[in-house]
């Protein structure tokens, strides 16, 4: 049996981020103007530059032993909010409760081939983004001419990928935001007769829907890829799935994304999405990735 093969993706056409230095548990990266200081359990190794620079940070989130608990100390002024670009996309950025900015800067190689996936389909394309966040994954298909269904379970979030949209000068008719549950909107979807095609998958490791669902990823992610595959259209081009902070590996999403596709022809790769020191020698992974695509 031939095992698949584990890709390492970077996203080397950054202006506006730059992941400086990494190292003791921590990374320290520009995001714009501003040099901030955040935990990386990742880098187990030392910095390669002098405590100096690192001195230099704007702010740093300080962690607690709390679940997601910690909060920011702001070392020299910043802005509230400032706005970052990657190629044709807009966006806001600002420090949230948790040690997050509103932007995953790994994910930039997966904006480009969505919109790669997009442009070359050679036709309109309906696309669905489930725990879209901030939006960005979303402005990338949209900006490319796939008409997109985002969801997550914020509202607020949702306001937030609804500025960066108009941030980057799309259509309010490109993408249609909603607050709701993942997993009970595709079983609506499923009845509704909908069809999509492209998926966006990024589900947390835990989180609540809008009225309180549980969302668990080994309990649920399952059944939600099951309910995908009858949403699916009779043309697929692409499935993307990213996953966070959970104990498993790559293969976990081959093989789930295999299943689910296993009535349409169509390739599945997989690996980690990593970021890489600009002018340094590591690499820290933050996240697995699957991605189907249509060989027809």
């Amino acid at each position: 049996m031939n095992l698949p093969q584990i890709n390492l993706l970077t996203s080397p056409d950054w202006s506006d981020y730059e992941l400086v230095d990494s190292g003791n548990g921590s990374k320290l990266e520009r995001y714009g103007t501003y040099l901030i200081k955040r935990p990386e359990p990742e880098a187990i190794w030392k910095p390669a530059k002098p405590e100096k620079l690192w001195s230099q940070a704007h702010c740093e989130f300080l962690p607690t032993t709390e679940k997601n608990g910690g909060h920011w100390i702001e070392h020299r002024q910043m802005d509230d909010r400032w706005m970052m670009q990657y190629k044709n996309l807009s966006f806001w950025v600002q420090r949230t409760a948790s040690r997050h900015l509103g932007v995953f800067p790994e994910q930039a190689i997966q904006w480009d081939w969505i919109q790669q996936q997009v442009t070359t389909a050679g036709r309109p394309l309906n696309v669905l983004n489930l725990f879209g966040y901030t939006g960005i994954a979303s402005l990338a298909a949209a900006k490319a001419g796939a008409f997109v269904t985002h969801l997550d379970a914020s509202k607020k979030v949702n306001v937030w990928g609804q500025d960066n949209q108009a941030a980057s000068g799309i259509s309010d008719k490109k993408i249609r935001w909603l607050v709701d549950d993942a997993f009970k909107f595709v079983n609506r979807e499923i009845r509704r007769n909908s069809r999509y095609d492209g998926i966006i998958l990024d589900p947390p490791k835990f989180g609540r829907g809008p009225k309180g669902e549980v969302w668990e990823f080994y309990k649920i992610f399952p059944d939600l890829l099951e309910s995908c595959q009858q949403i699916i259209s009779d043309k697929p081009v692409f499935i993307l799935v990213t996953a966070y902070a959970i104990k498993a590996s790559a293969l976990t999403l081959y093989y789930g994304i295999e299943e689910m596709m296993r009535k349409h022809k169509g390739t599945t790769s997989v690996g980690e999405v990593v970021l890489q020191e600009k002018n340094g020698k590591h690499a820290v992974s933050m996240a697995i990735f699957g991605r189907w695509t249509n060989n027809s």
